[in-house]
Parts: C-alpha cells; sequence; structure tokens
C-alpha cells in the first residue's frame, strides 16, 4: 500500500521502555532534537481496585508534553495500565515517579486542576488539602487526603512496578505528512531500546463529522460487524490487545434497516456501548459536544515503524471513506474490493 493519507488523523502509538530508561526519556531526547521543551502533565485513567466494594479506582499519572520551539505540540508520552508483559510488579519505585488516586471522576477532574504533576511526592496533595481546609497525612510511603469529616479524598503513592516504562505516544491530529511525523517520534524511540509490548496497539482517531450522519455511521457499523473477522486477519489484530470486543448486538441490529440516529442512539444505549470495542463511536453517536469529536479505529496491531503504520492507516481511511457513500454496505464483499471501490472513486 503506497496511497497517502488525506485525512486529519491522530494516532496513539503503544511502546515499552528498556529497563533503565523511561517515557521521559523519550521526551527529553525529542524536545533536545527539535529544541523544544516538556512539561508534566495529568495522564486520566481507571484500573481495578482490590478494595471489596469499589469497583475501580481512578487515578492520575504522570506523563509529558513535548512541544517544539515554536511552541507547537510534538506529541505526549503517557502511561498505558493495558501493558503488564515484562513489567516486574515487585520492583520498587523509582525516585520521582508517582500518582494520585481517588474514586469519583469530577474529584479527579478536580485534584488534576491543583496538583502540579512535576511537584514530588510529599506535597503533591498539599494545594488541594487548602481547598478542604485540612492536612495531609503520611502512612508508611502514602499520602492521604480527608475531608473535614474524616472521608477520604485521595492518595498519593509511589508509582512502583517500573510503570514508568510503558510509553503511549499520542500525537496531535496530523493533516498532512504522516509518515514523516511519525518517523520524528518513532526513530529516537527505537534508537533508545523501545520495543513494541505484547498486548499493543495502535489507535486511530478520524475526525468524526463525516460520520455523524445515520448513513454515514450505518455503514461504519456494518464494516466492523458484519466484516469483524476478515477485518481483523487483513490489520492483523494483536490476539494479546486488551479492551477489544465485538459493537453490542443491539446496535448491529439496528442497521439491517436503514436506521435514524436517534434509533442508533437507543440501540447504542440498550447495548451500553463504551469506548472499548474495536472502534470506538461514543464521540460521534451522541448529541451532546463530544470530549474529542473523533472515530477511534481501536485494531491496529502494536507496530513501531512509520512506514507499517502508515500504510494500515492507509487502508483504514479507504475503508471507512467507503462507508461515506450512502448506500449500504453489500455484505459478502470482499474487503479489499472495498477499499478499491473508494480509491476509485477518489480518482
Amino acid at each position: 500500500m503506497t496511497e497517502r493519507l488525506r485525512r486529519r488523523i491522530g494516532f496513539e502509538i503503544e511502546l515499552m521502555a528498556p529497563p533503565g530508561v523511561s517515557r521521559r526519556t523519550l521526551a527529553l531526547d525529542l524536545a533536545g532534537r527539535c529544541g523544544g521543551s516538556v512539561r508534566p502533565v495529568w495522564h486520566h485513567d481507571s484500573e481495578p481496585s482490590l478494595v471489596p466494594g469499589l469497583g475501580r479506582f481512578l487515578h492520575l499519572t504522570q506523563a509529558f508534553e513535548v512541544r517544539r520551539n515554536d511552541g507547537t505540540l510534538l506529541c505526549t508520552l503517557a502511561d498505558d495500565v493495558t501493558l503488564l508483559a515484562g513489567l516486574d510488579p515487585r520492583e520498587p519505585a523509582v525516585p520521582g515517579w508517582f500518582r494520585i488516586l481517588t474514586d469519583d471522576g469530577r474529584l479527579l477532574r478536580l485534584l488534576a486542576t491543583q496538583c502540579d504533576p512535576g511537584s514530588r511526592l510529599p506535597i503533591v496533595l498539599e494545594p488541594a488539602a487548602k481547598l478542604w481546609g485540612t492536612e495531609v497525612r503520611q502512612h508508611g510511603e502514602i499520602f492521604r487526603l480527608d475531608d473535614p469529616a474524616g472521608a477520604t479524598v485521595a492518595l498519593a503513592a509511589p508509582l512502583s512496578g517500573e510503570r514508568e516504562r510503558p510509553c503511549e505516544v499520542i500525537t496531535p491530529p496530523l493533516s498532512t505528512g504522516h509518515r514523516e511525523a511519525l518517523a520524528e517520534l518513532l526513530g529516537p524511540a527505537r534508537e533508545l531500546g523501545f520495543t513494541v509490548p505484547r498486548e499493543a496497539a495502535v489507535h486511530l482517531h478520524l475526525d468524526g463529522g463525516p460520520f455523524r450522519p445515520a448513513a454515514a455511521l450505518s455503514n461504519v457499523i456494518r464494516l466492523f460487524a458484519h466484516w469483524r473477522e476478515p477485518l481483523r486477519h487483513l490489520l492483523a489484530t494483536n490476539p494479546h490487545c486488551r479492551r477489544l470486543a465485538p459493537l453490542p448486538q443491539p446496535l448491529i441490529d439496528a442497521v439491517a434497516g436503514n436506521p435514524t440516529r436517534a434509533e442508533l442512539q437507543e440501540a447504542a444505549k440498550t447495548g451500553n456501548l463504551t469506548k472499548f470495542y474495536d472502534v470506538n463511536l461514543t464521540q460521534v453517536i451522541a448529541d451532546e459536544p463530544p470530549i474529542r469529536d473523533t472515530v477511534e479505529i481501536r485494531i491496529l496491531p502494536g507496530m513501531i515503524d512509520e512506514g507499517r503504520i502508515a500504510d494500515r492507516a492507509a487502508l483504514v481511511e479507504l475503508l471507512l471513506e467507503r462507508c461515506l457513500d450512502p448506500a449500504p454496505l453489500p455484505i459478502g464483499e470482499d474487503l479489499l474490493e472495498l477499499a478499491a471501490e473508494a480509491l476509485a472513486g477518489r480518482e
């Protein structure tokens, strides 16, 4: 595939640093090469909880925003909790690495605005403590912030188990020069010894606007439902990748006809649609202003070569272009024929 990418695409590329190297190492290296700067930022995520009755913990971990010398964003480097293989959970915390945990999304967002990701573990919760008029208390290696009634608001704890090594490379939306932009990031990563983790994937974020009309959205659902296994085979989806699943059956049933947006939204609600499917449609299926108005393709395998990433992205782009044709995707047609049909429509 040598077709040039034409759409705005943001890339998320999951990598693993070698022992003794971290995502901060890569951030500093990239900034040095372009005469830019590095700024610590918070990455929001969640993880299963071991506390009875609490399904999950929400947490903030240290990520790094790399900007060029003119201030434009080059990339952000963040943790990804799905990357576990090869990490030693018994490895003690590296000095300077920590996280903040809470159990409420509203608290998490408030903590992110008050606490500095470039701070130090013993004092990182202090700005938030001022809001409650309380003091941060230390319990071993953990720092706890309670409200005036004694209910725990947040914990700050060392980041152990080599969690500084996972590195998700997140690009801004790229309109042109996709392959060259990826090479600027992945070449230095390869030189530093970064590799593709066992559970890795590459995610593509394409502008969601063209896919919001019911006909286009229905075709995207048909593509990822009726061609699920051929699509995963063609793209070489990583079988060890976590947080992937077929689209909910109510959504698949809805596109047997020609549903309206309201009908698709009702089917998504019935099927408890979340982002953790082969394709993330949560933003384009909602009417309220989206956080990130994109269609996110989640089934590309982990890769660290910009050519391979761009080639697979070009194939996805062509298939999605065919979805913009109001005519329903014909079940039974070969995927490559669909891509060729879209390519012919470009010429």
